[in-house]
């Protein structure tokens, strides 16, 4: 490979031998005054600010070349059309007070083998993700256990008119679903407790290590806590730390990546905060 020399800076100054003669003299220089000459020439060009760089290595035909920047490309941005929100067998379907289910809906749901109090039903989907939830939870020291899944619009209409008769319309209306407005008709919905049964369907779930836990975590299994507690004007319902839905992991990451908190709210539909 050929190798060139290159100097830092370049000096202009006539060289030595150039010097006019003097008239009248030999103008022959002999090696011992050329020698001398060579020096004091050195000395001058010191003096001048004008130094020998040491000499930088170049590749012959190489040139230094600035990289071009890498593009990283935008992130495609949230499709919220992926799903409906009206299709009953679609898990973004939004239940509600103002959306109900038809009194014919009925869900295709599975036997999820997790620890429970009443057997828990869900569609496929879903009770993949309770799995690997309740999984999660116990190699972080958690025991989780299923207390409500899926319940049909006659086992809803039940529990209601027992509430009815025993708290009145405002309270019943207030704590549970009119039939076809519960989201567990749509087998996407599980109420999870603490394996312990302390604070089971209970406000102070919330504060327990179980509901922390899964306050923190549940997003990444594809869950959305559905009824917080500074959203009851928007959902109508009272804060219920137990009470998860079933989006996917995509609508839920991109929930918890935004800070909003009801499905509402994220499809710009009307809050629903009494029954039409």
């Amino acid at each position: 490979m050929e190798t060139t020399w290159t100097a830092l800076r370049e000096c202009s100054a006539p060289p030595v031998d150039a010097a006019p003669p003097a008239y009248g003299r030999d103008v022959s220089i002999t090696s011992s005054r050329r020698g001398a000459l060579l020096l004091a020439g050195a000395g001058l060009l010191t003096l001048s600010g004008c130094t020998a760089s040491a000499p930088g290595r170049s590749t012959a035909g190489q040139q230094a070349a600035e990289p071009a920047p890498s593009r990283t490309p935008s992130p495609a941005p949230f499709d919220r059309t992926a799903h409906s929100v009206d299709a009953p067998d679609s898990i973004w379907l939004v239940v509600n007070k103002r959306r109900p289910l038809g009194g014919g809906y009925v869900p295709a749901v599975i036997s999820v083998a997790v620890a429970h109090t009443n057997p828990p039903l869900l569609r496929r989907e879903a009770g993949a993700a309770v799995v690997a939830l309740f999984a999660a939870a116990r190699r972080d020291g958690i025991e989780l256990a299923s207390n409500s899944t899926y319940r049909g619009y006659a086992e809803q209409q039940s529990i209601y008119d027992r509430n009815l008769r025993q708290l009145g319309r405002a309270t019943a209306d207030h704590l549970t679903a009119h039939p076809g407005c519960s989201e567990h008709q749509t087998g996407l919905a599980i109420d999870i407790g603490a394996a312990s049964g302390r604070c089971s369907l209970a406000t102070c779930m919330g504060e327990m290590p179980e509901g922390k836990w899964l306050a923190e975590h549940a997003w990444r299994y594809g869950f959305l806590l559905r009824y917080p507690s500074d959203e009851v004007a928007i959902t109508g319902y009272q804060y219920e730390p137990w009470h998860f839905r079933y989006l996917g992991v995509p609508l839920a990451v991109e929930l918890h990546r935004t800070g909003i908190s009801t499905l509402e709210e994220f499809f710009h539909l009307p809050a629903a905060p009494d029954y039409a």
